[in-house]
């Protein structure tokens, strides 16, 4: 009788154990398909050199998540040929779709190309990739941030027969020219002078500051220098600090960077231009799901973009200008930087 009980007794346990496994294995099926319909995004940035970067990156892949996606974010360090590479890794994942941040803007027609015939929808993220056939591409209004630059520096007092300086960032981002062309558009119109115009090759700000140190007879003769952005606005102000001319010459950029939000405040930058990173980042990732899905993206900031070899969809945000004047109200007030971070260095000029 008592081993008639034991028997039973094991088959149970047995029983139970083996239905376990079985909803455990079960379990875990049911996770890896999740995770297999979950949309797969691969992200690749040309570095991280400039401080808004990571911004965007968190602000898109957390919002990506919300939306049920997953990113893989690859970093080129500005490296045109480690891009490619990363671009073909991602299309052996078999990737839904992939967000380019370029190093080079006519360095990637053909790996677009390859994207696209893989059926992986590709997207231009900031920086427009050229003669390519784009899904979508997502930025802001590059001329008016040139622009808005110009008429910073025209509101501050140069006027006819002033002379500026031209310090950008490199040509193979498409965006330098369009912030070029706003810049000198405001220029010609009130007849000021450019001096001299230089490209920092990989946005490198010692490029800018060296400009300075090594050119100072043309530096000595004008009265403003537009820097490509905030970046190199850094090394241009510390180069003109140390010759004693920080605040005589104006200066302005662009990103709304902390040390430049500082720098304003301080009085030796004029203005920057505030991008608002998180929308662009929330706004891409949004319409990045919508391609994947079939999804029309529609909108009153959505127009068309010729890139030189294609009409691309295009999503476009508008800059802001900032100055100390509205500092408190477009910064401060959004959050993009904290009050005691920006009046660090000059507490009694906190509002």
């Amino acid at each position: 009788m008592k081993k008639g009980i034991k028997k039973l007794l094991l088959l149970s346990i047995l029983s139970v154990l083996l239905c376990g496994c079985a909803s455990g294995e079960d379990k875990r099926d049911e996770n890896v398909a999740a995770e297999e319909e979950k949309i797969q995004i691969g992200m690749s940035f040309d570095s991280f050199v400039i401080e808004r970067w990571q911004r965007d990156r968190d602000v898109f892949v957390s919002m990506a998540k919300e939306l049920g996606a997953e990113v893989n974010v690859q970093n080129a360090n500005g490296d045109l040929e480690e891009q490619k590479k990363q671009i073909d890794y991602f299309i052996k994942k078999d990737v839904d779709a992939i967000v380019i941040v370029c190093a080079d803007s006519a360095g990637l027609k053909e790996d677009v190309e390859k994207a696209k015939n893989a059926g992986i929808k590709v997207i231009a993220y900031d920086r427009l990739i050229t003669d390519a056939d784009l899904d979508l591409y997502i930025s802001f209004d590059n001329e008016m941030v040139g622009t808005m630059m110009g008429e910073a520096l025209v509101e501050n007092g140069i006027t006819q027969g002033s002379n500026v300086l031209m310090l950008g960032g490199p040509e193979t981002d498409n965006n330098v020219p369009r912030v070029e062309g706003g810049f000198k558009a405001v220029m010609e119109a009130n007849q000021v002078n450019i001096l001299d115009s230089i490209h920092a090759d990989g946005w490198r700000a010692e490029v800018a500051g060296n400009y300075v140190y090594d050119h100072m007879d043309t530096v000595a003769q004008t009265q403003a220098i537009m820097c490509g952005n905030d970046d190199l606005a850094s090394k241009v102000v510390h180069a003109l600090s140390e010759k004693r001319m920080a605040g005589e010459i104006l200066v302005v950029g662009q990103d709304a960077d902390l040390e430049a939000c500082q720098r304003i405040v301080e009085g030796t930058q004029v203005m920057t231009v505030y991008k608002p990173v998180e929308k662009l980042a929330q706004r891409a990732a949004e319409c990045v799901i919508m391609l994947v899905k079939g999804e029309e993206i529609s909108g009153s900031d959505v127009t068309m973009i010729d890139n030189g070899g294609y009409q691309v969809p295009y999503v476009s945000l508008a800059p802001i200008s900032v100055n100390e004047e509205n500092m408190n109200e477009i910064i401060i007030g959004s959050g993009f930087h904290l009050k005691e971070d920006v009046y660090l260095n000059v507490p009694d000029k906190m509002p």
